[in-house]
């Protein structure tokens, strides 16, 4: 290879236009370069082979040392063309040690809160910067509907407002001032679009679902970040219709491209173009896939070997042209133009890193959004703890589980080999360690049951050489380890029993056929219930689980996966320190079967229940409680009629009735009375933050613009239709809980 200097290349002057750059680049490189700045690799591969024989342009996975070594090599190519580095950065800096990792999404997603998911991107792009890495593949604006599904936790939940509302707030985070900010990286929208949508809760299966369904519920979040300048978008593993979303030219060029005008990169996910050729065998070999996912509009390719060689062969066959080549190597190096990498490659530094990676705020701030995600589903009085309670019983097998309390995408989750015991030890609190070091009680600990044993899956390796996840033996329950727990608790005065799942059953390609906590668990729970000591749940679950009926009583808090300051959280909130704040954004189901329990479904069907069991989640999108009781008025409208031009005004009065504060989201759905085709009877629009001191009220003002209470017609258009409208009022997505006020569109 010729290394060439080139101190006076136009493309080396940031003084020229991006567009003259990009063209003096462009004409100044090989078809094989090219091709090369399209492929993304797994830098855990030969890197010298990556960047010297492919030209690659991109490269994940990245331990701290690839980065510098991955420079170096690039700096010795003929163009020096930098890398971007991408990582999974998806709560946190996930596969730095030490990094600060914060709830999953969906635990982000319980606080209803846009600007805390902002200041949690903007932390976790400034600890991500200081380390070499420019790009994250998050956030996900997955609408998450079957609870089977692996990748639950990746979601802001099941509702498309609240989705659009979190997931714009992520991209504000990551992508800070512009990419000039030296804190900012880029922030990928994904899976666009309906991955979320499958066939038995398995993953990446068949999506089934029409264009008028995507336009109204699975699009709309897509559409706003796409508008609000998000600069990367990943295309899911699925078909739908038969069609691969790597090459489906309606979603791509009609909608993303030529509807919303987006200009970003586009990347597809893991293999998405080898998976044409040998899961979905849509198309005959690599060459044939390589020349349609060029020609889809497809930017960057994500760990697909095969797509060099079989986009060199396509143009060399006239089945490609060097000008689909270039159309998307344009939008990989405007990218790398305006983020500036050809004069500052963003590379590790050391003293950003020591300052920024864990700095205190990030810790402080990480506290902050737990709290605020820890949902109480139900209170039979015990909680908060008494302050005279004396002894604690902890047990089950997630009390002090450290690296399970983190979730996945941390550390020693399993996507990287550089962390294998995962994030330090020391900077996690588990629930256990947090009631010791915050209850005056003597607090002792019991394992009480196992959850699970792996076994390698018979059928070996993927196709592709990828090695399949092992599959999950659930645990027998141990008598000799719930009898101790059983003593423990007979011996206290009340039982916090941690249970959940663990990562071997969360994530890509480990979907569950069930919702029942797995292994000795539930025999521990009825055990425990059975001792009449007084009995906390605290379910640690990367999504909705289903809790035996010996507990349809006990208290119940989830807490998703919180993050390394879980336990203290957790900790604060059963002793009464802070108050329950968090509110479900997503619903749980009584029992599998009912799948799917997603609250805002299409009018129309033979009754109300199941035969042999009713059809309503045992806790519903929105439920949260707290330690107060907060009573709602009549609300009011006072714009009784409006146009579709006007904003819809509406008010309510809350009154906390209890003794302690209260911390209320107040929730606005809007019911279309009479539609022209069949749609949800109600939908989230809009929703308030409202504190509350023991025995205050307040009036909370409600504005709605008019133009937001849309459907999608049969056409697949999203209009407003004119008539009768109803504003449902109150705390959370149960009609029983909330007030009807009516309004008309004219």
């Amino acid at each position: 290879m010729t290394v060439v200097d080139l101190p006076t290349a136009p493309y080396l002057d940031p003084a020229l236009t991006v567009e003259e750059r990009v063209a003096d680049l462009l004409g100044r490189m090989t078809l094989p370069e090219k091709v090369g700045q399209m492929m993304q690799f797994d830098a855990r591969e030969d890197l010298e082979h990556i960047v010297h024989e492919r030209h690659a342009g991109s490269i994940l996975h990245t331990s701290p040392e690839k980065v510098l070594r991955a420079a170096e090599l690039t700096a010795q190519t003929r163009l020096r063309i930098p890398l971007l580095v991408a990582e999974d950065c998806i709560h946190g800096h996930s596969f730095w040690e030490g990094a600060t990792i914060f709830p999953t999404q969906l635990g982000m997603a319980s606080t209803w809160d846009p600007e805390l998911v902002e200041q949690v991107a903007k932390a976790t792009a400034a600890e991500v910067a200081a380390t070499g890495i420019h790009w994250t593949f998050s956030p996900v604006l997955c609408i998450a509907r079957d609870l089977r599904w692996g990748r639950v936790d990746e979601t802001f939940g099941e509702d498309p407002f609240l989705i659009g509302e979190l997931a714009s707030a992520m991209v504000r985070g990551y992508q800070g001032d512009g990419l000039g900010d030296p804190d900012a990286i880029l922030a990928t929208a994904k899976h666009f679009a309906g991955y979320s949508e499958t066939q038995g809760g398995r993953d990446a299966s068949e999506a089934d679902i029409s264009r008028r369904k995507l336009r109204s519920w699975f699009l709309p979040p897509f559409e706003r970040v796409a508008r609000e300048g998000c600069r990367t978008f990943m295309l899911g593993y699925q078909t739908t219709d038969g069609v691969p979303i790597t090459v489906n030219d309606w979603l791509l060029s009609d909608v993303l491209r030529g509807e919303w005008g987006y200009t970003g990169t586009l990347i597809t996910d893991w293999d998405n173009v080898g998976r044409m050729v040998w899961e979905q065998k849509v198309q005959p070999d690599f060459v044939h896939a390589a020349a349609a996912a060029a020609k889809a509009g497809n930017d960057m390719i994500m760990t697909t070997p095969g797509f060099f060689s079989g986009a060199l062969e396509a143009v060399d066959r006239g089945m490609l042209t060097e000008a689909d080549i270039d159309r998307a190597v344009s939008r990989i190096l405007s990218l790398k133009f305006r983020f500036g990498l050809f004069e500052n490659p963003r590379l590790p530094d050391r003293e950003r890193i020591a300052s920024v990676v864990a700095r205190g705020s990030h810790a402080d701030l990480n506290l902050e959004v737990t709290r605020r995600s820890l949902v109480l589903l139900r209170n039979d009085g015990t909680l908060p703890l008494a302050p005279d309670t004396r002894r604690i019983a902890v047990v089950g097998p997630l009390a002090d589980d450290a690296q399970t309390q983190l979730g996945d995408w941390a550390g020693s989750s399993g996507q990287v080999d550089w962390m294998p015991d995962g994030h330090p030890r020391a900077q996690i609190t588990t629930v256990l360690d947090g009631l010791r070091e915050r209850a005056a009680a003597t607090v002792e600990h019991a394992r009480g049951a196992e959850i699970l044993r792996l076994t390698d899956d018979p059928a070996g390796t993927f196709p592709d050489g990828q090695p399949r996840p092992p599959v999950v033996v659930p645990s027998d329950p141990d008598e000799a380890e719930i009898a101790e727990a059983v003593a423990l608790a007979e011996r206290s005065d009340v039982v916090v029993a941690v249970v959940g799942d663990r990562i071997e059953l969360v994530g890509e390609g480990r979907s569950t056929a069930t919702l029942e906590l797995i292994g000795g668990q539930r025999a521990l729970l009825d055990a425990l219930a059975a001792t009449g000591t007084p009995l906390v749940v605290v379910l640690l679950a990367s999504k909705p689980l289903i809790l035996p009926e010996s507990v349809r009583e006990a208290s119940v808090v989830w807490v998703a996966n919180p993050g390394m300051q879980g336990g203290r959280a957790i900790a604060e909130l059963l002793l009464g320190e802070i108050e329950p704040a968090g509110r479900l954004p997503i619903s749980f189901a009584r029992h599998a079967g009912q799948q799917p329990t997603y609250y805002n479904q299409i009018r129309g069907q033979h009754g109300d229940r199941y035969a042999d069991l009713t059809q309503d989640p045992a806790f519903a999108f929105g439920d949260g409680l707290s330690y107060t009781t907060v009573e709602y008025d009549q609300p009011e409208v006072v714009t009784p009629v409006v146009s579709p031009e006007d904003t819809v005004r509406a008010r309510v009065t809350l009154r906390n009735t209890g003794t302690r504060p209260a911390h209320e989201v107040v929730q606005v759905y809007v019911r279309d009375t009479v539609t022209s085709v069949s749609w949800a009877d109600r939908e989230l629009k809009a929703y308030r933050h409202v504190d509350l001191a023991p025995g205050a009220e307040a009036t909370v003002e409600i504005e709605l613009p008019a133009a937001e209470c849309t459907i999608v017609d049969a056409a697949g258009t999203r209009i407003v239709e004119a008539g009768e409208f109803e504003l449902l009022i109150g705390p959370s997505s149960r009609l029983e809980v909330l007030q009807a006020v009516s309004f008309e569109i004219r």
